[in-house]
């Protein structure tokens, strides 16, 4: 039997421990799931809608256990208090826009014939979720997936392996069946078994491109849709007119927060070289300002990356970058201690030879380098192998959407960055993966279409 463990980042102890199903535990549970989905689809949406939405209450009212319990698992700091905001937001917009985006697309209704296309659930969506962002990643698609009439299987990081446990409860205790919505222990293999045996409608994974690419190999020859959320090496450009203190201030937090472990985190950045020398002179005062330290500690401001091996790739990655001549502007914090605690560094000198502009950090260091001109910073925002979010700083909107069109990206922002609006698409392009997760076209990823040709009967 395997028994999964979460090794909080705090202290380096095992925080929680499960085991793992079996591959035949994992069979009947999931066809407990299937058993269930018919019913749970025949409920009219709006009454769906209100049973996931009271469970999205449950949670808000488990928060303060939540983050400390976030804390002690992938290290944020408490200060930061949780993810129910964005948790809430993202199911409560997909609650709201429910009936719509699942309504009968007329085509016609005569004498002669009735016709129509129908949104209907896939089935058992089965429903892999990160670490780094563990409540708000989940319901991305877990509330959607309900709402549309689909059963759920949720199977979280072993990181974060509370977080499946206790929406699972919230959710049950609201009023969603059991049955319907299942949170799993499951290791690797057993995984990709059942992935492969077609135990599974549709899937839908966030997190490493390496993982996605095991989903995709498990599901080969199934015809069941695998979505994907992958890495990314996000980009932000400070343009001539751009408002140098607001991108400071908005870049360097996309790049720090959380400790940079997010998916459209800012990982590196290319300012007009107007700007360049102020711009990287307040980064480096911004990040300097940061305080390293125990998460639980209410002044710390930047807690311990998730796990030490996370960590040493960006320590890696720094090193490498360094010895290429790359120049490294902080000094090491009191508390980084070499491993799961690691300082902020802001590098400039960089190329995009360096491992540290290509690959994926996820964790504190940004990359500076200056750009002629627009096009310039196109040309090195498009020159990567991922495409998740691209960040623009400038004073026109329509120099944004111009260079926004230009771009290789799930999604444009403008003077801003880090940001899910889930009135939009969430999706990505290249290494990042393909699927659309919220809007209305989240609701089209997780139903198929169904056509109606009625012919009426004349006399």
């Amino acid at each position: 039997m395997t028994t999964l463990r979460c090794i909080s980042p705090i202290d380096g102890s095992v925080y929680a421990e499960r085991p793992a199903l079996s591959l035949d535990a994992a069979r009947a549970d999931i066809a407990r799931a299937r058993r269930a989905q018919a019913d749970w689809a025949a409920r009219p949406v709006a009454e769906r809608a209100r049973l996931v939405m009271d469970g999205v209450a449950a949670v808000g009212a488990m928060s303060d256990e939540i983050v400390t319990e976030l804390a002690w698992q992938m290290g944020r700091p408490v200060r930061y208090g949780g993810e129910f905001g964005g948790f809430n937001e993202r199911a409560s917009h997909m609650a709201a826009i429910a009936e719509d985006a699942l309504a009968d697309i007329a085509v016609s209704d005569d004498a002669s014939f009735r016709r129509y296309i129908r949104r209907v659930p896939w089935g058992v969506v089965f429903v892999v979720a990160p670490w780094n962002y563990p409540w708000m990643t989940a319901i991305n698609t877990v509330a959607p997936a309900l709402i549309a009439g689909n059963a759920v299987v949720l199977k979280h990081a072993t990181q974060t392996l509370l977080v499946g446990e206790r929406l699972a409860r919230a959710f049950h205790a609201a009023g969603v069946p059991e049955d319907v919505f299942r949170n799993v222990f499951l290791d690797h293999d057993t995984t990709s078994a059942l992935i492969g045996a077609r135990a599974f409608d549709f899937v839908t994974f966030t997190g490493s491109v390496g993982g996605g690419q095991a989903m995709e190999r498990a599901a080969a020859g199934t015809f069941v849709p695998v979505a994907t959320e992958l890495g990314g090496k996000d980009p932000g450009y400070v343009a001539a007119d751009a408002d140098l203190d607001a991108a400071v201030n908005g870049l360097m937090d996309g790049a720090m927060f959380n400790a940079g472990q997010c998916c459209c985190g800012i990982e590196r950045v290319y300012v007009h070289r107007d700007h360049y020398d102020a711009f990287v002179e307040k980064a480096v005062d911004w990040a300097r300002a940061l305080r390293l330290g125990n998460p639980l500690d209410s002044e710390t401001t930047l807690g311990p990356m998730a796990n030490v091996r996370f960590a040493r790739v960006v320590r890696d990655q720094v090193a490498a970058a360094l010895a290429d001549g790359a120049v490294a502007h902080l000094d090491p914090a009191p508390a980084d201690d070499g491993g799961a605690y690691l300082s902020p560094q802001v590098l400039t000198n960089v190329t995009h030879e360096m491992e540290v502009m290509r690959e994926e950090s996820f964790g504190p260091v940004v990359g500076i380098m200056p750009v002629a001109d627009d096009a310039e910073a196109i040309a090195r925002m498009n020159d990567s192998r991922f495409g998740l979010t691209a960040s623009v700083w400038t004073s026109d909107v329509e120099r944004a959407a111009r260079i926004g069109d230009a771009l290789e990206t799930g999604t444009v922002f403008m003077n801003r960055a880090d940001y899910l609006d889930p009135a939009l698409c969430w999706t990505g392009c290249k290494d990042t993966g393909r699927g659309a997760g919220l809007s209305v076209l989240g609701y089209h990823a997780l139903t198929r279409p169904k056509s109606y040709h009625l012919k009426k009967v004349t006399t």
